[in-house]
């Protein structure tokens, strides 16, 4: 293995209906703030790699990444644009990382951006989908939410879970997210109004047995780190965040050719690859974000990635395990569910959330004596996954 590499310092936009910013705010605003806090010479950086999927159609714009080094004024950079659907972001960490530990670089920048609130949105649900196997799925008019819900009706039956359960989820994460200032859905909810008599006026169903608040939003904002060597990092900031381990894995794309459709193996594969790689294991992982795009997947990606048992994240979650004060916290951010989904963003986010709380800097989220931290970022419909072990330093 290479060289240490450890993240300076985490930056994001509020996340939300951000009609005033364009998606250059959105990777400007970050990145400089990243670069003024630390105080980074900026012939220091000399990697930029940019996480966006939708700047065609949203900001009628590509070759994002070199129009960052340009607004931001770095010159003579490496810079790229990484495209992994709403595994993007964790995928352009997995690039800097790379870099570094390679001796390639000594600090790169990593920001993540999306505007998915301009275009409208039949046309934002058609690009997601095209995500899906383009022979079988997308054009039998499958889409996220579709594929999410015959994910769902599955594992419910297989392993018991019940609609409360998805509630749990959406309750608890809203939760976290009143207490997150950048979140975008700042609302608290209850079991009653999410399920109980006369709840379908408030929480329809979009895709049975998915209703509204069992599905992350569509959301506008941006996030950026600054990742250096441990070396580098340290003549910059007193509290590094080291990446200790990453991993990426894929299964079959289309839900029907996996050998069974209740498992997410690549989000299994990529934890044990990051596992292995950092020599953590995941009952030592202090505080976790995961893909919960639906509410089903917070369950699932927690059994996964070996926090729970098969069949027991529901109980996990049902005893309180999974909250801010927990054993195990998970989406203490309000996760894709709350605190928003800007594809190209989520897993700089996650990241961001991470770093705040492996520093201690996460305020009315912060979880006790958090010193190991864990990502997972998935990508199309469980086709592709990234998954990365920090520890504080």
């Amino acid at each position: 293995m290479g060289r240490k590499v450890a993240i300076i310092g985490a930056k994001m936009t509020k996340f939300g209906n951000l009609i005033d910013k364009t998606l250059m705010d959105l990777l400007v605003e970050p990145s400089e703030s990243l670069i003024e806090e630390f105080k980074v010479e900026r012939s220091k950086i000399t990697s930029v790699y940019v996480s966006n999927l939708l700047g065609e159609i949203s900001s009628r714009q590509t070759a994002v990444a070199t129009a960052l080094a340009d607004y931001i004024g770095l010159k003579n950079v490496a810079a790229e644009r990484i495209e992994n659907g709403p595994a993007s972001g964790a995928s352009a960490l997995r690039y800097a990382f790379m870099e570094i530990s390679s001796g390639n670089s000594d600090m790169v920048l990593v920001a993540g951006a999306e505007k998915m609130r301009t275009a409208p949105t039949d046309v934002v649900t058609d690009l997601v989908s095209m995500m899906s196997h383009p022979e079988v799925e997308y054009p039998s008019g499958a889409t996220m939410p579709s594929l999410g819900a015959m994910f769902a009706r599955l594992y419910m039956q297989k392993y018991d879970v019940k609609p409360e359960h998805l509630a749990m989820v959406a309750v608890k994460n809203h939760s976290n997210a009143m207490k997150n200032p950048f979140a975008q859905l700042k609302k608290e909810v209850t079991l009653e109004q999410l399920i109980g008599p006369g709840s379908e006026s408030f929480n329809p169903y979009v895709a049975e047995p998915l209703r509204l608040y069992d599905m992350s939003p569509m959301t506008d904002g941006g996030a950026a780190l600054l990742l250096a060597d441990l070396d580098t990092a340290l003549s910059y900031t007193k509290k590094p965040v080291i990446l200790e381990g990453v991993g990426e894995s894929t299964d079959a794309l289309a839900l029907q050719d996996r050998d069974d459709p209740t498992e997410l193996k690549a989000v299994r594969l990529s934890a044990e690859k990051a596992y292995r790689m950092s020599g953590i294991k995941p009952e030592e992982i202090n505080v976790a974000e995961v893909h919960d795009a639906f509410t089903v997947l917070e369950i699932a990606i927690s059994e996964e990635v070996g926090f729970f048992k098969k069949g027991e994240g529901k109980l996990a979650l049902q005893n309180g395990v999974t909250k801010i004060d927990g054993e195990k916290p998970i989406n203490t951010s309000g996760g894709l569910k709350a605190r928003g989904h800007p594809l190209g963003a989520t897993g700089l986010a996650q990241a961001t959330e991470i770093t705040w709380q492996l520093q201690g800097v996460a305020d009315q989220r912060q979880v006790k004596d958090a010193s190991t931290g864990f990502t997972v970022n998935m990508g199309g419909f469980g086709s592709n996954a990234v998954s990365i072990v920090y520890r504080r330093y």
